[in-house]
């Protein structure tokens, strides 16, 4: 392995646990290639200095190779128009970390409320687009009366094809057997998504060799229960693949068991895709599988496929017992517990 600087943000909630998880994991595959640096980011730091993203943070996060992140956001802290603070989405749009994989997958088949589905039987990513569509209308003024209230979903040409090229390469990149990318969108509605939809048509002709599809959101929620192991690569707008990816989640265990990454040309942040869940906070409670997989997706990212696998590997074996299982799925380990028995399967 090569010698790796990681931006740490453990955040809020639950956060710095399952972050101090994922380290150790870190520490114990790769003990001599990495050096962490930990940045206060999130609604805490408000509190404390009045901004959720200190520009020394950020600019942490720009020199850093990769970006480890616990989660963000407190329910009782909000701008003055009611929004939460969300500091992951301000380092998603000023790094411009466009792509937003998702990588969904089922380890063990006590974990899936759907029947008769196995390890492995459940596994593909979805690509969100991350830096515009409905999502890029958060900063938005609205009228002062409050008679109304807009938002615009915007996508552009270079963003359409920047993730759409992105979501063919990761079809490659996983080599499945039936290699294949499902734009989800609503283009029977919506001139933006007609638009998008054409854009990917036109990506889609670089890559003879996959197979693609078109599929409504509306539709997409309903085959991701019904038949979620007919997907490879999902690609999605912004919001669109906000609420999809918490569904396809829930198929595989819950947000406990969701990895995330929001990657640009130079810089990515790794993260779970759940929050801060601040009534467990402290409790030892949390589920540190989601946290430690992004950590593995961090390290593939960086080019260390080999100990990303033993990362992966480790957690599997860890759940091949039913009995390690957190309290999210109805288990008694603590976080502690769970991480101490990942590390032991290295």
């Amino acid at each position: 392995m090569k010698n790796h600087h990681i931006a740490v943000l453990p955040g809020d909630g639950i956060g710095p646990e399952v972050t101090a998880a994922a380290v150790a994991v870190l520490q114990a595959a790769c003990p001599d290639q990495l050096t962490f640096t930990e940045q206060a980011v999130g609604a805490a730091e408000f509190l404390r200095s009045g901004t959720p993203l200190p520009e020394a943070a950020f600019e942490a996060c720009e020199k850093a190779d990769a970006v480890l992140l616990g989660a963000m956001g407190l329910p009782h802290v909000r701008w003055p128009d009611g929004r939460e603070m969300t500091p992951q989405i301000d380092l998603r749009e000023r790094l411009d970390l466009y792509a937003g994989p998702r990588p969904i997958k089922l380890y063990s088949e006590h974990d899936s409320p759907l029947k008769g589905y196995g390890p492995g039987d459940i596994d593909f990513t979805i690509i969100r687009e991350n830096t515009e569509g409905l999502f890029s209308a958060r900063g938005s003024t609205q009228p002062d009366d409050r008679s109304s209230a807009t938002d615009t979903l915007h996508l552009t040409r270079k963003g359409c094809e920047r993730i759409c090229r992105y979501a063919f390469e990761e079809a490659v990149r996983r080599d499945r057997p039936n290699q294949k990318v499902t734009l989800v969108d609503k283009a029977n509605v919506l001139p933006s998504m007609v638009f998008f939809r054409e854009i990917f048509d036109t990506v889609a002709q670089e890559f003879p060799t996959i197979t693609t599809e078109h599929i409504y959101v509306d539709a997409a929620a309903l085959f991701l229960v019904q038949r979620p192991e007919s997907f490879d690569v999902i690609v999605t707008e912004n919001m669109f693949g906000d609420i999809l990816s918490d569904l396809a989640a829930g198929i595989v265990g819950g947000m406990g068991m969701a990895p995330s990454g929001d990657i640009g040309e130079n810089c990515a942040v790794f993260q779970p895709s759940h929050g801060t869940a601040p009534d467990i906070a402290g409790q030892g409670k949390a589920n540190p599988i989601g946290t430690i997989l992004s950590a593995a997706l961090m390290l593939e990212w960086l080019g260390e496929t080999k100990t990303a696998t033993r990362i992966e590997n480790a957690i599997r074996q860890t759940l091949s017992n039913p009995q390690n299982r957190a309290a999210d799925l109805q288990g008694t380990k603590s976080t502690q517990e769970l991480t101490q028995l990942i590390i032991s399967h290295l």
